[in-house]
């Protein structure tokens, strides 16, 4: 169809710029998984329920911007601050009779409802290429129905909270450092290990927010030390593992646990120790390790967090 635009200029959209399949027709699915991991789609009408069109929330992460008045006018932007996003999600459901339409709404606003008591769920995203991502959710509000309805039908409007307002991808990304032994294939040449080892890396992180990895070293070893070159930051950690024994160090909420679930906080280099996250795109980093051998290795994993759905 023609576009109008001001002044009365006709212009033609360009035509397509290759043939769509049918998975380009397909629309987007949600699903809903509660606090103790049990699923409940959202977009299968089958169920007797169903999501309206007017979901909002899904959009850009918002923000707060802190300014101070610049004296020639206007503000100058002192501190741009991410904030906790609601997403409104729309939901009819219906049933034959009354008492299989009080079932169904009891049970999904149980479902919903355990987020109050048990920690947040996740509302998944799927799109129809078959990529996923979710986003953790409290029940602010929802399932007080509306006037004239909850027969064989009522409308709610659910607020989700969502305190960290990224979207993530439902499975984390995974990285093993390790300190080979070199070999030597031919004498007189130059030995060869592998390419991902202690040492200087560069780890991408494909999000388009920062990533807070959980690392597990695995002795033996006797110091950690961890910099992250791109952002300019670093920490040391200072403790013994025997081989086999292993420390976890998660960098959201920071907590570092030894082999036998021990807080080993204070044996990180403070006050100058950071437990960094991972910048959006290319981190240069460098990792090493004191007392290491051939059994020593860090695991690192993160998930990608992203603006949108």
């Amino acid at each position: 169809m023609p576009l109008l635009t001001r002044g009365g200029q006709v212009i033609d959209p360009p035509a397509p710029s290759r043939t769509f399949t049918e998975s380009d027709l397909r629309t987007p699915t949600a699903t809903y998984i509660d606090p103790t991991g049990q699923q409940w789609p959202l977009t299968t009408p089958d169920l007797g329920w169903v999501t309206l069109d007017e979901v909002g929330g899904l959009g850009a992460v918002p923000v707060e911007i802190a300014t101070d008045p610049h004296p020639r006018g206007g503000a100058r932007i002192r501190h741009i601050q991410d904030q906790p996003r609601i997403i409104n999600w729309p939901l009819l459901v219906w049933a034959d009779s009354h008492q299989q339409f009080l079932t169904r709404w009891r049970t999904l606003t149980r479902a919903f409802k355990l987020t109050r008591r048990l920690g947040p769920g996740q509302l998944r995203i799927t799109r129809p290429d078959g990529s996923d991502r979710e986003i953790a959710c409290t029940l602010q509000e929802g399932f007080q129905g509306e006037p004239g309805q909850g027969i064989t039908h009522d409308t709610t409007v659910l607020a989700l909270y969502c305190e960290d307002p990224y979207f993530r991808d439902t499975e984390p990304l995974s990285l093993l450092f390790t300190t080979p032994a070199p070999r030597r294939f031919l004498t007189g040449f130059p030995a060869l290990s592998s390419g991902r080892v202690l040492g200087d890396t560069d780890i991408v992180n494909p999000g388009e927010g920062n990533a807070w990895p959980l690392w597990t070293l695995t002795g033996p070893s006797t110091s950690l030390t961890a910099i992250n070159r791109t952002l300019g930051q670093s920490f040391v950690l200072t403790h013994r593992l025997d081989a086999g024994q292993a420390i976890t160090i998660t960098t959201d909420t920071p907590t570092v646990r030894g082999p036998s679930g021990e807080v080993l906080t204070a044996a990180l280099n403070w006050p100058g120790a950071v437990l960094w996250g991972l910048d959006s795109g290319l981190n240069e980093v460098t990792f090493s390790v004191a007392g290491a051998t051939a059994a020593t290795a860090i695991a690192l994993s993160f998930f990608p967090r992203f603006e949108t759905a």
